[in-house]
């Protein structure tokens, strides 16, 4: 293996690490309302379970509201229960047509929970980076 392959697999790994953990962060809830949210949310279409941005279409209206309108009427119900499901915390309001969830303002105790969380998750992001490159330097000086 080649030095410029040890840095490639390296970097890679690194890349990784980082498009993971923002991954993470852009799904942490916080007081504005984010599509981000939503991304992990499946839903029972059919007999298959479908990303949810695939059998509605979502938007944000107002900063602390989020409004899913499915394509099918028929899945409504569906979606409703995914969402409670899902460990998000949110309530979900049906009018029949769409589906409003309101995201509530943080309390001190969540904003606590949320900065122990992102703590953690930065931790093991540096974790995986410095995994990385600890690995490329024993590969490196196995090829001394």
């Amino acid at each position: 293996m080649m030095i410029n392959e040890v840095i490639k697999t390296v970097q890679n790994d690194m890349e990784k690490a980082i498009e993971a953990m923002e991954r993470d962060f852009s799904r942490m809830r916080t007081g504005r309302a984010s599509l981000a949210l939503l991304d992990g949310i499946r839903v029972d279409y059919y007999g298959s379970l479908s990303p949810l941005n695939q059998v509605a279409s979502l938007s944000i209206p107002e900063s602390r509201l989020i409004t899913i309108k499915p394509w099918d009427k028929t899945v409504i119900g569906e979606i409703e229960k995914a969402i409670q499901r899902s460990d998000l915390g949110l309530t979900p309001t049906n009018d029949g047509q769409i589906i409003r969830i309101a995201i509530p303002p943080l309390s001190e105790e969540r904003r606590k929970e949320i900065v122990k969380v992102v703590h953690k998750r930065a931790e093991e992001g540096k974790i995986s980076i410095r995994n990385a490159r600890r690995e490329g330097n024993d590969m490196l000086r196995a090829m001394e």
